[in-house]
C-alpha cells in the first residue's frame, strides 16, 4: 500500500501560522510607524508666534527673508538672520527664524509693502497636521488592531479576514472522491458493523431503487462502542465505498465562546451537506454536544443546548429527497439526549466493539503490511491470541513498538522477540531499569509476585499464568500476568472467587513467608475490594444478601450520567453489605493462604528461581510445577 504523503498538510500549517502572526506584525508595524512620526522634528513646534507691532517691526527692518500665506490669515515667516523673538506673552526667544503672525482680514496694503522689501511670498491653502492626526487617532487604531488580531487567534485564523466576519461557518472538513479513500478492507474487526452498513452505501449508490420500493433508509446512524475500536475508521470506509462527500467535525467544534455561534455552524453545515448531496455527515464525539438537556446550572439553557436544540431541527429538516446520511460516534451513549435517539434522528445504532480473536487477527494483518516482519518467526495467530481484550488502536500501537523496538536493534525485520517484548511494554509497563532495589526488597516482591503465580495455578477456571517478572515496571516492583485461553463475555461466580484469591495471593505469601505485611498489596486490595463489593451490590453473588441490586443511580445528570447513587436502602441494610464485602475478601484471603501453605515447596522454588532470573514465563512455570530447575538458557 503506497503510502499518502502529507506534504500538502504540513504546507497548510506553515501557512496558517504565518497567517496567524501576521497580525501581530502589522500591529508592532503601525506602533513603530506611529513613534517615528511624534519623534519627527516639527517645524510648527519650532514657530514662534508673535505679536502683530512685532511682525510691523520687524517688517520695517527688513528682517524677513521670505514667508508663506494661509488661508486662515497666518503669517509664516522666516527671518534673514537668527534674532531674539518674544512671543505674544512676553517670553524670550533666541536664535530663532521661524515665526508666525495672524493678519488682519484685510491686508491686501501689506503686499506693496512685502514687494518693497523684496520678500518672498506665497499664497498657500491651509495645512493639516497628519503627524497630530495619526498621533490622535494611534490608540484607537492599536485597539482596533488587537481586537481583530484577537478575534482572528480564537478562531484559527485559517481563512484570512474573513474569518473575522465567519463566526457562524461550519469548521468542517470535506473530502472528496478525489482524495484517497478508505475502503471496507482497510477496516477489520468489525465484521456484524460492516454488514449493517451495507444498506447505507447501497442507499447512497442508488438512492432511486429503494424509493421505488418504498423504503426508507435510516437518516442517522450512530456508532457506539469503545475508544480505539474504530468507529471513525469505519464512518470513512463507508464514505469511501459509495463514492460521495464526506463531511467530518467534532462535537466540541460547534460550540464556542460566542452565543449563537454553535447552532449558525449546524445550519451551515447541513446546508453544504444538501448542496453536495448526496453525502455523508460524520459527527465524532457526538456526546459533546449531545449531552441530556437540563444537566446545566440554572436550568441548563446554555449555548451548547442551543446547539442540540438546532441539531435536532435539522435532523427533522430533511426533504424527502434530500441524500443525507448522518453519522455519529460516541462511547458514552448513556450520556445523550432521548430525543436524539428517537426513530426519524440516529434510529440506528451501530455496536462497534472490541474484537475477538479472529478480528485481532484481520487487524494485524492489516498494521503489519506497513513493515518489514520474519514471516517464519512471527505468528499473527499466536500474537492475536496473547493480545486479548485490545481494539485496533491498542493492536497497531503494538506494531509500532515492535517495529520500533527492532530498528533500535538495528535490524532488517521485526522478529517474534520484539513483539513479545513490545506486548510486555504495552501490557506491563516500561521497564525501569534504573531503579534499584535492595535484596530485602527483590526477596519480597519475588515472593509476593510467586505467590500469585502459585495461586493462580491452583485455583479453579483461573487464567493461566502468561509471565512472571520482578523488574520493575510501570509503578509497580513486579507484574504476575495472566491470560485467557478463550475469550470470555460471562464470567461465573467461582472464577471471580478464584480471581480474589490470586489477588489476595502475594499478601498471603508475605504473611507466611516473613510474617510482615508491606504496601506491596495495596493495589490488589483495591482492585479485590471493588470486585466484591459488585458482587455483593450489582451482580447477585452474595448468598446472605440474595439476588438484590443496591444503590440505585442518580437519574438527574448534571455534567453526565452516574457522577453519584444515593443509598435506596437502609442504614442495617449498608452494614450487611459491609459485613458481606469483608467476607469475601477474607475467605479470598483464606483461599489463598490454604494454597500457599499445601504448595510451600513450589513457592520456595519459584521465588529463587525469580531472584536469579528476575522473569519467567509459561514454560518455565511448567518447569518448576514439576520440581525441575531452570538451566541458563531458559534465562529470559
Amino acid at each position: 500500500m503506497k503510502k499518502p504523503t502529507k506534504k500538502p498538510k504540513k504546507q497548510l500549517k506553515r501557512k496558517s501560522k504565518a497567517k496567524n502572526s501576521s497580525s501581530f506584525v502589522w500591529l508592532a508595524v503601525l506602533f513603530f510607524v506611529m513613534l517615528s512620526l511624534s519623534l519627527l522634528p516639527n517645524e510648527s513646534a519650532n514657530e514662534v508666534e508673535i505679536s502683530y507691532n512685532t511682525y510691523k517691526r520687524l517688517l520695517s527692518d527688513g528682517q524677513i527673508k521670505e514667508a508663506s500665506i494661509e488661508n486662515d490669515n497666518s503669517f509664516h515667516g522666516e527671518l534673514s538672520a537668527p534674532a531674539t523673538l518674544i512671543n505674544k506673552n512676553g517670553a524670550e526667544f533666541t536664535d530663532r527664524t521661524l515665526f508666525v503672525v495672524y493678519l488682519p482680514a484685510d491686508y491686501a496694503e501689506q503686499i506693496k509693502v512685502w514687494d518693497e522689501k523684496n520678500i518672498e511670498y506665497n499664497f498657500e491653502g491651509e495645512k493639516i497636521d497628519w503627524t497630530s492626526w495619526l498621533l490622535g487617532f494611534a490608540p484607537w487604531l492599536l485597539l482596533i488592531g488587537f481586537w481583530i488580531f484577537m478575534i482572528r487567534r480564537m478562531q484559527g485564523s485559517n481563512n484570512g479576514m474573513n474569518n473575522v466576519f465567519s463566526f457562524g461557518k461550519s469548521k468542517a472538513k470535506m473530502f472528496s472522491s478525489k482524495q484517497k479513500k478508505v475502503k471496507f478492507g482497510d477496516v477489520a474487526g468489525c465484521i456484524e458493523a460492516k454488514e449493517e452498513l451495507e444498506e447505507v452505501i447501497a442507499y447512497l449508490k442508488s438512492p432511486k431503487k429503494f424509493e421505488k420500493l418504498g423504503g426508507k433508509i435510516p437518516r442517522g446512524v450512530l456508532l457506539v462502542g469503545p475508544p480505539g475500536t474504530g468507529k471513525t475508521l469505519l464512518a470513512r470506509a463507508v464514505a469511501g465505498e459509495s463514492n460521495v462527500p464526506f463531511f467530518s467535525i467534532s462535537g466540541a467544534d460547534f460550540v464556542e465562546m460566542f452565543v449563537g455561534v454553535g447552532a449558525s455552524r449546524v445550519r451551515d453545515l447541513f446546508e453544504q451537506a444538501n448542496k453536495n448531496s448526496p453525502a455523508i455527515i460524520f459527527i465524532d464525539e457526538l456526546d459533546a454536544v449531545g449531552r441530556q438537556r437540563g444537566a446545566g446550572l440554572g436550568g441548563g439553557h446554555d449555548e451548547r443546548e442551543q446547539t442540540l436544540n438546532q441539531l435536532l431541527v435539522e435532523l427533522d429538516g430533511f426533504e424527502n429527497s434530500s441524500s443525507v446520511i448522518v453519522m455519529a460516534a460516541t462511547n458514552r451513549p448513556d450520556v445523550l439526549d432521548s430525543a436524539l435517539l428517537r426513530p426519524g434522528r440516529f434510529d440506528r445504532q451501530v455496536v462497534v466493539d472490541v474484537p475477538d480473536l479472529q478480528g485481532r487477527h484481520d487487524i494485524l494483518k492489516i498494521h503489519t503490511k506497513k513493515i518489514k516482519i520474519n514471516k517464519k518467526s512471527v505468528k499473527l495467530h499466536d500474537i492475536a491470541k496473547g493480545t486479548p481484550g485490545m481494539v485496533g488502536a491498542d493492536l497497531a500501537n503494538l506494531v509500532n513498538e515492535a517495529a520500533l523496538l527492532a530498528s533500535r536493534k538495528r535490524k532488517t525485520t521485526v522478529d517474534n522477540n520484539d513483539f513479545e517484548e513490545a506486548k510486555d511494554k504495552v501490557l506491563m509497563g516500561v521497564q525501569r531499569k534504573s531503579m534499584v532495589l535492595s535484596d530485602e526488597e527483590k526477596k519480597v516482591t519475588a515472593y509476593h509476585e510467586a505467590g500469585h503465580a502459585v495461586v493462580a495455578i491452583f485455583s479453579p477456571e483461573a487464567d493461566p499464568v502468561h509471565k512472571v517478572t520482578i523488574i520493575p515496571r510501570g509503578r509497580a516492583l513486579g507484574v504476575t500476568m495472566q491470560l485467557p485461553l478463550d475469550e470470555k463475555h460471562g464470567y461465573s461466580k467461582t472464577y471471580i472467587l478464584s480471581r480474589l484469591a490470586v489477588m489476595m495471593g502475594g499478601r498471603s505469601a508475605e504473611e507466611i513467608i516473613f510474617n510482615e505485611i508491606t504496601t506491596g498489596a495495596s493495589n490488589d486490595i483495591e482492585r479485590a475490594t471493588s470486585i466484591a463489593r459488585k458482587m455483593v451490590c450489582e451482580w447477585g453473588m452474595s448468598d446472605a444478601m440474595g439476588p438484590m441490586s443496591f444503590g440505585k443511580k442518580n437519574e438527574e445528570i448534571f455534567l453526565g450520567r452516574e457522577i453519584q447513587s444515593h443509598r435506596d436502602y437502609s442504614e442495617q441494610t449498608a452494614q450487611q453489605i459491609d459485613h458481606e464485602v469483608v467476607t469475601i475478601i477474607k475467605d479470598a484471603q483464606k483461599t489463598s493462604h490454604k494454597i500457599l501453605t499445601d504448595h510451600i515447596d513450589l513457592l520456595h522454588l519459584m521465588a529463587e528461581q525469580l531472584l536469579e532470573h528476575e522473569t519467567i514465563d509459561e514454560a518455565d512455570i511448567k518447569l518448576l510445577v514439576a520440581g525441575k530447575k531452570l538451566s541458563k538458557k531458559n534465562n529470559k
